[in-house]
């Protein structure tokens, strides 16, 4: 079997399988010896186009596909019908496209690269991590943005939220590396009875054997990640080369070149080290749910005004 006949059949998301495929049709181009202005020129496209295309980040034309393949010499009629059925099935669309009235356009790419991810690395310092936060703490989290927002919106955000969270208990499921400031597990986000039952199901979560949690203690000082949090996300085809996400308050970062990635790597090793074992992740959640239980009940504040 060829590799672009394994491309075939990937069960990848469409936006991994958009990547597969453009990263084929670059090497393919390089090995041609031509550029991307050669490579435009023959689908009447801009060069911006061609380098859009080899990045995953446009989806394809059969036609485009077909003529770039002609140009690059591919004849097998094999490996050009495995191609050409890949670029099909790149411009299908996945499951989080009936959330698309709540899901904003630049977190799109987001899901369809963790759906595909074999390891999930992320480091957090404001909210437990989205794959892991139970129903009530997931709406707690998405009323500080939208709080007037209608109700069935909210139920709409949350349930898109506990949709991603199924790739964990699927057959085949990622590995999940969550490393959490303190200040996360410490934070109230919806009241301390919403807190204890988040911090009970993390506890459970450090028993899935794809699941490892780490605490960075508040005596550890300062680290490496102290711009923000992050995630890098790992494929299990050698042909993906890692991608960093970093979320902004209304947009995104997608960071793939190599210095980059590595520049992260190496921030979230660091943040692993500093961090306690992960052996001590379910004794350090369990004392944190006694100071919640023996923390008095703090009274309502009146407004000012």
């Amino acid at each position: 079997m060829t590799t672009a006949q394994s491309y075939a059949g990937s069960t990848g998301g469409p936006i991994v399988l958009r990547m597969l495929l453009g990263a084929q049709l670059r090497r393919l181009r390089e090995h041609k010896g031509l550029s991307r202005e050669d490579a435009g020129w023959e689908i009447r496209a801009s060069e911006s186009k061609i380098s859009r295309m080899e990045l995953g980040r446009v989806g394809f034309k059969e036609r485009d596909v077909a003529d770039l393949l002609t140009l690059y010499g591919v004849q097998d009629e094999q490996e050009r019908a495995a191609l050409l059925s890949l670029a099909r099935q790149a411009n299908s669309t996945g499951w989080w496209h009936r959330y698309n009235d709540v899901l904003p356009g630049w977190f799109q790419a987001y899901i369809g690269l963790e759906a595909a991810a074999s390891v999930i690395r992320t480091y957090e310092l404001q909210f437990v991590p989205g794959l892991l936060q139970t129903p009530a703490y997931a709406r707690a989290v998405v009323l500080l943005r939208h709080a007037r927002a209608p109700e069935a919106e909210v139920e709409r955000r949350v349930d898109l939220r506990l949709a991603r969270q199924r790739v964990l208990t699927r057959p085949g499921p990622p590995r999940l590396w969550a490393v959490m400031d303190e200040s996360v597990l410490r934070r109230m986000i919806g009241g301390p009875q919403v807190l204890r039952s988040q911090i009970e199901a993390l506890i459970e979560a450090t028993r899935l054997p794809n699941i490892r949690l780490q605490v960075i203690r508040f005596q550890s000082g300062g680290h490496s990640a102290a711009g923000g949090p992050f995630t890098i996300l790992r494929f299990p085809d050698q042909d993906l080369s890692d991608v960093v996400y970093i979320e902004q308050l209304n947009s995104a970062l997608y960071l793939e070149k190599r210095d980059d990635v590595m520049e992260y790597a190496v921030a979230m090793d660091q943040l692993s080290v500093g961090a306690d074992p992960p052996g001590r992740t379910p004794e350090i959640l369990s004392q944190i749910l006694l100071e919640i239980d023996s923390s008095p009940a703090s009274p309502p504040v009146e407004p000012e005004w």
